[in-house]
């Protein structure tokens, strides 16, 4: 399926359409009609933004296609990213936990100075999960997540489930 769009005076004039369309009204496509190619709205990368909802209809190596008002950040706006990841990092409940993981640059995210281990399915199934533990500053098993259908929170540092309770 061919897009085309109208074309006066080199600018493009409305939306694209469909060759076909083109064809049962005019017989054919119309001189001033140019060929156009749709480009779906981008990954926004890590450090990019995205300045609008709508593309800007634009000709590229003579054909005309959308083009996203995507651009890179600013060194002001990077800082500023990575300042408010670390902060929502750092300022949630038992935060002294992670105080050994760091920022990753390049993905703008919170990592820990050891990679996770691979998940145990034997584990998962009897209610317990690893976790990342600041004493040690290592991985470590949960012990089993209590089965009493009451809800829970982890201590991490009494390392122990405790129980949510409404105050």
């Amino acid at each position: 399926m061919n897009l085309f769009i109208q074309i006066e005076n080199g600018q493009p004039v409305n939306h694209p359409a469909f060759e076909e369309n083109l064809i049962q009204v005019f017989g054919s496509v119309p001189e001033h009609w140019e060929p156009f190619v749709r480009v779906e709205n981008p990954q926004v990368g890590v450090y990019q933004v995205l300045e609008g909802e709508e593309p800007s209809y634009q000709q590229i190596d003579g054909v005309w296609a959308d083009v996203w008002p995507l651009r890179d950040m600013t060194p002001e706006e990077i800082a500023a990213k990575q300042q408010t990841t670390k902060n929502q990092f750092f300022n949630r409940r038992q935060a002294e936990n992670w105080s050994a993981w760091t920022l990753d640059d390049p993905t703008c995210t919170m990592v820990p100075p050891i990679p996770r281990p691979a998940l145990d399915e034997n584990k998962l199934t009897q209610g317990i999960r690893i976790f990342w533990c600041g004493a040690d500053n290592n991985w470590k098993d949960t012990p089993p997540y209590p089965q009493d259908g009451k809800q829970y929170q982890f201590n991490f540092f009494g390392w122990q489930w405790e129980e949510i309770t409404n105050v």
